[in-house]
């Protein structure tokens, strides 16, 4: 049975040119980067030129790019530079629907006597840019939000509240794990300080990541012991997944107009098909501005992790929401700021598109999905209330 590959939010299909790129650096090139010698230094040349082509994604400058393990590193890295840069202010600000590589550490930090301010979302997970302006103090040491959310798609509006961070002195850091790729940068121009994103969300294999970090702004490493990064980021470097992440950079610059033209229009087409076919369903976050390969749909009366197995019997790969909350019973804490009924929160399943999804793949679903619905409503209590109602 051939998948049906739906939840690219959570992973992405390595590139056979990504692939082919990285590929000679384990067993011919395996130099170690940082050797003197001429096998290193070969080696060294291409993870140079895997900077440049980062930085060029992100409109950025190649010595602004730190190489990291992940996402989440760069998230945990971001944090706590900030507050050791500036020891004296106790104050850090997020939003309450960030992904848990944020929102945890956060959390974490009310334990050593910290302020965290959690800003709210409306009911289609706008950010309440009122809130986070008035929470902005002389206190804050740091601003993390998230660029787009990964659960509906929703993307903030992060130049504005970088400005209102760097109005008050405080150091702005935004997670751009899903955006980038997907959203023209150009952080030259731009007020973000520091700024998150992980190879295997465009393309690239899994265990790579980026931190981007404006020239000028103060840095404290999270990792230390060698002299690798401009002893930004201690380690060996991985260079063939640093090179493979510049191949894939390369590459998502010359796609990203396909992610907002055919890959939208793919999105578009499955959600509007979905909704006309299949009653008491909702987008969350529909009216918001939101990635165009996201959609998270609300199914009234039905449990998301029921439709998930159905979907997986007949090989449609989907998503409940963040792969690093599966397994929890809760309904998504995204789900729950933004004040979705209980209802609809315990049925809302996402689907995550890539430039590899085809029209076929989108006939199918739009064909299979709405007897699996109709199905389980037909099982469960309340649902059988609705359906009788609707008779």
């Amino acid at each position: 049975m051939k998948e049906i590959y739906l939840d690219n939010n959570a992973t992405t299909k390595v590139d056979e040119a990504v692939f082919e790129e990285m590929r000679p650096y384990f067993c011919e090139l395996y130099g170690n980067p940082s050797s003197m010698h001429f096998f290193g230094g070969q080696v060294q040349q291409k993870v140079d030129e895997a900077r440049k082509r980062v930085a060029a994604l992100l409109g950025a400058s190649p010595d602004e790019i730190v190489f990291t393990a992940c996402g989440t590193e760069s998230d945990n890295a971001a944090i706590r530079s900030a507050l050791e840069v500036f020891p004296e202010k106790r104050h850090v600000i997020t939003s309450r629907v960030e992904h848990p590589a944020v929102l945890t550490p956060c959390r974490n930090l009310t334990r050593k006597g910290y302020r965290v301010t959690e800003i709210g979302v409306d009911s289609e997970g706008r950010l309440d840019m009122a809130e986070l302006k008035a929470a902005v103090d002389e206190d804050t040491a740091i601003v993390t939000l998230m660029y787009a959310n990964n659960e509906t798609g929703v993307i903030f509006p992060i130049e504005e509240a970088a400005a209102i961070a760097k109005a008050k002195g405080a150091l702005f850091h935004t997670d751009a794990v899903q955006a980038v790729g997907k959203v023209p940068l150009d952080l030259a121009a731009s007020k973000i300080d520091m700024l998150s994103l992980s190879g295997h969300k465009l393309h690239a294999p899994k265990g790579i990541g980026v931190l981007y970090l404006r020239r000028g702004v103060p840095f404290r490493p999270f990792m230390v012991g060698g002299h690798q990064e401009k002893s930004r980021r201690a380690g060996t470097e991985n260079a063939a997944a640093i090179i493979a992440l510049g191949k894939a950079c390369e590459l998502a610059g010359q796609n990203m107009a396909t992610e907002n033209t055919q890959v939208k229009a793919l999105r578009d087409r499955l959600q509007s098909e979905l909704m006309a076919r299949i009653p008491h369903a909702r987008i969350n976050g529909g009216a918001a501005e939101r990635l165009p390969n996201t959609v998270n749909i609300a199914f009234e009366f039905v449990e998301g992790e029921a439709i998930l197995l159905l979907l997986n019997e007949l090989g449609i790969c989907a998503s409940s929401g963040s792969a690093c909350t599966s397994g929890s019973l809760e309904p998504s804490h995204v789900l729950r700021a933004m004040g979705v009924p209980f209802t609809c929160a315990h049925g809302s399943i996402r689907f995550s598109l890539s430039r590899y999804t085809t029209d076929a793949e989108i006939d199918t679903v739009i064909r299979e999905l709405p007897p699996v619905i109709a199905h389980l409503r037909q099982m469960s209590p309340f649902g059988r209330e609705f359906l009788k109602g609707q008779g």
